[in-house]
């Protein structure tokens, strides 16, 4: 295959940044999206040219950290098309045509700062879940799987919403750069257990502060966040995040 990618380059946070047309040559349908932008270095080495910084650890769609707008879409993901719902780094080049222009871009948010490239800040997310996303039971050693029983609705829900990496896709979607869908995924998997109720009402009320406090933007519903998630968190923990925090306002 051969490809045209036009690829944000930034040299920093306050540096300008533009969109750098390439041509890449002799890539095979079974590479990954990473694999491709790795070819891509190896020929701008080649050349002397600065290589293009993207962010990527498992590649295995489990970290989150390979995350990038590709065509205006988180991920390359449309929830409908060929792409299906993954991490940029379990996209693969069979999922495009020989000769296509693929614009790539960083993930877009204020919350988000670019550092470099197609490399974003994204330690927002963990300062909100240092905020409240956690639990103080002392549980010692593993107790007996029976000990603590809880409701199979329950825990299949928790389990759905843990399933949340923190990639950022859901506030690179939101055309408010919202954060909830990561929030309210992180409330609903500890507030559905036994194990999480002690600190339920403080956790989302300390969370939702540090998310607005980020900068990140407000939730108007539109549904992008979860239409673009790879782990497919449905949009309903928001729903649940809101009704703990009108409940965390009287408790």
């Amino acid at each position: 295959m051969k490809l045209t990618v036009k690829i944000w380059r930034q040299d920093g946070p306050a540096a300008p940044g533009k969109l750098v047309t390439y041509e890449v040559d002799d890539i095979s349908e079974d590479m990954s999206f990473l694999e491709m932008l790795d070819v891509l270095n190896e020929n701008l080495n080649d050349n002397g040219e600065e290589p293009v910084a993207f962010d990527s650890d498992c590649r295995e769609g489990i970290c989150g950290m390979c995350g990038v707008v590709i065509n205006g879409r988180p991920h390359g993901n449309t929830g409908e098309d060929k792409h299906g719902n993954t991490t940029t780094c379990q996209l693969h080049m069979r999922s495009f045509n020989d000769g296509d222009t693929i614009t790539i871009e960083p993930w877009r948010a204020h919350a988000f700062p670019v550092i470099r490239d197609l490399v974003v800040d994204r330690t927002a997310f963990d300062r909100i879940i240092a905020s409240g996303g956690f639990i103080s039971v002392n549980t010692g050693a593993a107790p007996e799987a029976h000990a603590a029983p809880v409701e199979k609705k329950k825990a299949d829900r928790s389990f759905e919403a843990a399933a949340c990496i923190g990639c950022g896709a859901c506030v690179a979607a939101c055309p408010n750069a919202a954060g909830m869908l990561f929030v309210g995924a992180k409330v609903v998997h500890l507030g559905e257990l036994p194990q999480g109720q002690p600190e339920r009402w403080i956790r989302v009320k300390a969370m939702v502060a540090q998310h607005d406090g980020e900068g990140f933007g407000g939730c108007t519903n539109i549904g992008e966040c979860s239409a673009a998630c790879p782990k497919d968190i449905p949009l309903d923990v928001i729903s649940t995040l809101n009704k703990d925090l009108r409940r965390a306002m009287v408790h």
